[in-house]
């Protein structure tokens, strides 16, 4: 952009990007939808819009924009705080202004949620080789949001903030999908979507020196914003709508189970600086970062994949790259459980949530259906840890207890037959007891008998199936 030298913004080229806002949004009647992180690129570029906005007569500004927060309901308390604070500020100001602003938080569905998928389908804690979170806590959310615009207003106008100088790759995407003639460019996997990106040739400097010299319009006090990098010694995670948004990098704050990074820096350097009461949280994410080594760690995965089938290398060797063993999830839960009552304890927030009731009834809910999870093990480690007992959601068909399953296993024992084939096939048949229509039954009932239903020590003495190209849990 302009020179700043440490003595400010050049004015001119400044309210020349303030122009070229107000030209923009004036341009056509598509709503504009702006990604807010809570970072200092997002800050800076709803500011832009918000003081270009502002100065417009009344009559002019009545093109709805949302300004939209992605809570993967991982993230940092300390971010969510900050975010949330800011939010209901933005609201206040644009209904006290009469300012065509609203603020909205996205979050993921329950079935897509982190620890729905961690816990309940026992997903591998994400690596750079395998980040399955991205997609289901950042991008289905946000996009929904945009295509229910879409849907509403027929087209929409994304704004975000990113820049050039953030990588090679960044920019070179930008100019691919650039409109000639426009400062706009196509979406690149929304249709009937556009994307502005009012700050992309700021440089770091220019970012830091607008949000010191220039008040927040919804009245933040952007050296909050100053504090907190400098507390967490962090870089951003931008709102995250397609894949070649940039990720995270080694030293960020968002989600405080990430373990993509070796080292969570931005958690550490909180704690250093007062906020000792995250220690738990850092000490959870750093036992899930150990379990992402399937080798060393073999006895917390499965050699099955979801589907069933047994995944090898490309020697036919049997390797454990399925999901998490169900007796690790229990293990998961159980410690989760007794983090969340540590960080209630120490923390700012009694009420803190690291995980929802909507999501243990969903993990007790898989268990159940597809781990033969007959003794309810989610209900009886929340009540072993917390002390809880809830009205758990009943089946609509009766359901199978320990007691069952005792008497299984010891049939199943003396038959030699696998009980979880047995279990599979009883819960099957428990999930279509009453139904009128019974034509998928067959189906199912087929899929359980392909799965590989070997014992371990069977599938490393005998094992020889067409090798996996890659750990999926698919």
């Amino acid at each position: 952009m302009g020179k700043s030298n440490g003595k400010g913004l050049d004015r001119t080229v400044l309210q020349r990007r303030y122009d070229e806002i107000r030209r923009t949004y004036r341009a056509d009647d598509r709503p504009w939808v702006i990604g807010y992180s809570g970072g200092k690129d997002s800050t800076t570029t709803l500011q832009l819009i918000w003081t270009a906005l502002s100065s417009l007569p009344a009559e002019e500004r009545t093109k709805p924009v949302y300004v939209i927060a992605a809570d993967t309901l991982v993230e940092t308390p300390k971010i969510v705080e900050y975010i949330d604070t800011n939010l209901d500020k933005m609201n206040r100001a644009a209904r006290k202004g009469s300012l065509p602003f609203s603020a909205h938080k996205v979050k993921p569905r329950t079935e897509d949620s982190f620890w729905v998928n961690l816990i309940g389908k026992g997903y591998p804690a994400p690596s750079k080789t395998f980040r399955w979170c991205t997609e289901r806590l950042k991008i289905h959310p946000a996009n929904q949001f945009i295509n229910d615009r879409v849907t509403e207003h027929g087209e929409v106008v994304v704004v975000l903030g990113v820049r050039k100088s953030e990588s090679a790759t960044r920019a070179q995407v930008m100019t691919l999908h650039r409109i000639k003639g426009s400062v706009l460019s196509r979406h690149s996997s929304l249709a009937n979507a556009f994307v502005y990106t009012p700050i992309e040739d700021f440089s770091v400097d220019d970012v830091w020196t607008y949000l010191l010299q220039v008040p927040s319009p919804w009245g933040n006090n952007n050296r909050d914003l100053v504090t907190l990098y400098r507390n967490a010694q962090a870089g951003e995670c931008p709102l995250v709508v397609d894949t070649t948004t940039p990720s995270c990098g080694n030293s960020r704050f968002g989600c405080w189970v990430c373990t993509v990074v070796t080292k969570d820096k931005s958690m550490e350097a909180l704690i250093d600086s007062g906020e000792e009461w995250m220690q738990p949280l850092l000490d959870y994410r750093d036992m899930l970062a150990e379990t992402q080594d399937p080798d060393a760690k073999a006895q917390l995965r499965q050699f099955k994949r979801r589907n069933g089938r047994v995944m090898t290398d490309k020697t036919g060797t049997p390797r454990r790259w399925g999901p998490y063993t169900l007796e690790t999830r229990k293990e998961l839960l159980r410690r989760l459980l007794a983090t969340q009552l540590l960080v209630r304890r120490d923390g700012p927030d009694s009420d803190e949530e690291l995980i929802t009731f909507a999501e243990l009834e969903h993990i007790r809910r898989i268990w159940r259906a597809e781990e033969h999870d007959w003794e309810d093990s989610v209900a009886r480690i929340v009540h072993e840890v917390t002390g809880a007992v809830h009205s758990w959601e009943r089946d609509e068909q009766p359901g199978f207890a320990r007691e069952e399953l005792s008497l299984l296993e010891k049939f199943c024992e003396r038959e030699n037959i696998p009980v979880g084939l047995v279990a599979k096939l009883l819960e099957v048949e428990r999930q279509v007891h009453g139904m009128t229509r019974r034509a998928s039954v067959h189906q199912r009932i087929a899929s359980v008998l392909e799965e590989d239903w070997r014992t371990d020590d069977e599938i490393v003495r005998t094992a020889r199936v067409t090798p996996s190209a890659e750990p999926s849990l698919s």
